[in-house]
Parts: structure tokens; C-alpha cells; sequence
């Protein structure tokens, strides 16, 4: 056990030195991103799957025959067979495209209620210099009160820059907080089209 400890803080110390090369200048090897502050305009996904133990070694061979199916509409940045902290695992991360799909689960009482509000979210989101909207819907079957915008931007460096700039604009900090009673929850997908897809 103590070997172990041993080794994993000898490992830990020398990725640290690599990560942060001590030449006068550190350069920083990753980026996160809580909200608005987004410096970076890459979308990046994480997805861990776990995996029945007994399927574990055809699972990874399966992913191995196949990944460039996958890769052929995204870019891959890892993939990780977990070891410590959760057995029988696996964690990859994607890198993104520009179409964003976002859900809105509102409070009971339909657009009567917390339509004006919302549309004042959306169209200050909206207005010359942000982001453009594909189309706003809202359900009328199934689960209702939910909302999807889907929007476009030019690339993923301007969608940083347009989130950045819409959350230090007085107009739309106040109709979000205006819009943001009546929300429930909210999901946000990023997409990237087929190639059979009439949005491209």
C-alpha cells in the first residue's frame, strides 16, 4: 500500500511540473468554464458510461473497431478506461460545433402566464450584435410549460464572446432575472449537423 502511495505522489509531482513548465512562464494546460466568465470558445462535452463488469473488455473492443465512426462528425480529445474512483468505467470527452439547443421546463400556467417574460428573455438574447435564433417552440402535447430556442452563431469563439457580452448587458441581465421565476429547469445541448441535415 505504501509503494502505491509512493508511486502515485511521485507520478502526481512529475505531471505537475509537466503541466506547468516552471520556464519563467506557466502555461495553463486546460480551461473551465462556470458560466459566463467562458474565456475559451471551444463547447467540449464529458461522458462517462458504466459499464457491466463482465461486458467491460468487449465494450472497450467494440469502441476501439468503431471510434472512427464517431470521430468522423466530431473531435475526439480522450478516452479513458477508469481505474480508481469508479470501477468498470469509461470517460471520453467531444469537442464541439455552433448550434445550441436549449430547453426550458416553466412553472404551471402556460405562455398566459410567463410568455411576455419569456419572450422578453429571448429577444433581448436576440437583438443586433448577440446570438441568432433558429426558431423558438413551445409544446402543446406531452409535458407541457416546456420551451426549446435553438440558436446559431458564427463559430464557437463567437458564441463565447456574444454569452460574454450578453451577461454584462443591463438589458438582458434584467429580463433573464425577470424570466428566470417562472423556470423549473433548464437543458442545454450543443449540435452539430448531419450531413444529410438542410441546416448545416
Amino acid at each position: 500500500m505504501f509503494k502505491l502511495r509512493n508511486a502515485l505522489r511521485r507520478a502526481t509531482s512529475q505531471v505537475d511540473s509537466f503541466i506547468f513548465c516552471k520556464t519563467g512562464r506557466e502555461h495553463s494546460r486546460a480551461s473551465i468554464s462556470t458560466g459566463p466568465q467562458q474565456q475559451d470558445g471551444t463547447f467540449y462535452e464529458f461522458r462517462t458510461y458504466c459499464i457491466q463488469p463482465h461486458l467491460n473488455a468487449a465494450f472497450h473492443k467494440l469502441t476501439s473497431e468503431k471510434i472512427h465512426l464517431r470521430t468522423a462528425h466530431s473531435e475526439l480529445v480522450g478516452y479513458w478506461s477508469v481505474e480508481y474512483g469508479g470501477l468498470n468505467q469509461a470517460f471520453h470527452i467531444w469537442k464541439y460545433g455552433v448550434y445550441e439547443l436549449v430547453s426550458f421546463q416553466m412553472k404551471p400556467g402556460g405562455p398566459a402566464v410567463w410568455g411576455e417574460s419569456f419572450q422578453g428573455a429571448v429577444c433581448t438574447h436576440a437583438a443586433p450584435g448577440y446570438a441568432h435564433p433558429v426558431g423558438v417552440f413551445h409544446s402543446e402535447f406531452g409535458l407541457l410549460n416546456r420551451l426549446h430556442v435553438l440558436w446559431w452563431y458564427e463559430s464557437a469563439d463567437h458564441r463565447a464572446a456574444v454569452r460574454h457580452k450578453a451577461h454584462s448587458d443591463a438589458r438582458v441581465v434584467s429580463a433573464v432575472r425577470q424570466s428566470v421565476s417562472y423556470l423549473e429547469s433548464q437543458r442545454n445541448k450543443l449540435l452539430f449537423p448531419c450531413s444529410y441535415s438542410p441546416l448545416k
